[in-house]
């Protein structure tokens, strides 16, 4: 069975389950999952796009205005993939869905007059990737790999943090991947903020970049970090205290394992690193997917891992943190943001030894 061809099985499957008769998919996440890829969005910023999806038991429909549907059917191919257009006028109300679900049960990928939202159930079905989107998201970890190395790579002391983001954003950008995330602090703003949004702080020895990159609609999350001299005493132990834990996160991210069990054995690793309270100051990640995160894991979460999908986990404790993007083999974890030559810290997890990014020191 295709890619897309098992999607809209497990759409079909949805309705049924929730005695549905269609499914409404406007989000930009949605459309790029259920299309294998293709964009709705004008703004890189927006929610739900400039085209929604219509499924019902016996046909598919692609809503859009005259703007979108030219580079739609041309460039995304989305009428030969089947999808039957609907375009309006730019300058006309449009009432199509209405129109096209009237006296139908709907279900929606979010908040829709008179809809079912479903958007806990969509979450959970992107997140459970498919191997042409695990091939998808290999290369996209490498493209992402590259972007954080070139960027850090021409960090100086004396940039912006403005600087710096247009650093990180040309190195991605410049591979075919949109930074849709892309966070920098620099020296104590490090220690402040967990989401740093970049300002005009010009760096004096340390700097975090951040990056959530897209493509295809998939999203890698990657951090790393560098540090002009040689680190205090006092931000190598956080280092290797975070290490440890993002070390614990990938060893106990296997099939089977609920993500509750996978947070509290994490939580035991801060507080192991005598950093016991850290990780109620940020969330630690979760399922990778068309989000950057599809869902946040919590100590309550009751979702199980299985094969092929993909994780990015986050672990911080103030001043320093740890984050990749990994994917769950059938025998391991592989880490699909590794940037190859990048200082190493080794922590061992039940006898298995994990490589995670130490800070980098230029001296």
């Amino acid at each position: 069975m295709t890619e897309f061809n098992l999607k809209q099985e497990r759409i079909q499957a949805l309705l049924v389950e929730h005695k549905l008769d269609a499914l409404l998919l406007r989000q930009v996440s949605s459309f790029a999952w259920a299309t294998c890829g293709a964009a709705s969005y004008v703004n890189t910023a927006t929610t739900n796009g400039e085209a929604a999806l219509l499924i019902t038991p016996s046909g598919r429909c692609l809503i859009t205005n005259n703007i979108e549907a030219t580079r739609l059917q041309q460039e995304e191919k989305l009428a030969a993939q089947g999808w039957e257009f609907r375009v309006a006028p730019w300058h006309e109300p449009q009432d199509t869905v209405a129109e096209l679900t009237r006296g139908l049960r709907l279900g929606a990928d979010g908040p829709y007059p008179g809809a079912t939202d479903l958007s806990r159930d969509l979450a959970r079905l992107r997140a459970n990737l498919t191997p042409e989107e695990d091939k998808r998201f290999r290369e996209l970890g490498c493209l992402c790999a590259e972007a954080m190395d070139s960027a850090v790579q021409a960090v100086r002391p004396g940039q912006s943090e403005y600087q710096i983001a247009g650093l990180l954003a040309h190195q991605a950008e410049r591979r075919g991947v949109q930074a849709i995330v892309n966070l920098i602090a620099t020296d104590a703003r490090i220690f402040a903020f967990r989401h740093p949004l970049p300002t005009g702080k010009k760096l004096a020895r340390y700097a975090m970049l951040v990056l959530c990159g897209r493509r295809w609609g998939l999203v890698c999350s990657i951090t790393r970090l560098v540090h002009f001299g040689r680190l205090p005493d006092d931000l190598r132990r956080k280092a290797e205290a975070v290490a440890q834990v993002d070390a614990t996160f990938i060893a106990v991210t296997r099939p089977g394992q609920s993500l509750s069990q996978i947070f509290q054995r994490a939580t035991e690793s801060y507080a192991e690193a005598g950093f016991p309270d850290e990780w109620h100051l940020h969330h630690q990640g979760g399922p990778a997917g068309y989000e950057p995160r599809e869902y946040v894991a919590t100590p309550h979460s009751t979702d199980v891992v299985s094969v092929g999908q993909a994780y990015a986990w986050n672990p911080s404790i103030t001043g320093t943190k740890s984050e990749d993007t990994i994917l769950v083999g059938e025998a391991d974890n592989e880490v699909l943001t590794a940037v190859e030559h990048w200082p190493k810290l080794l922590a061992t997890v039940d006898g298995q030894v994990f490589a995670r990014p130490a800070i980098l020191e230029i001296l």
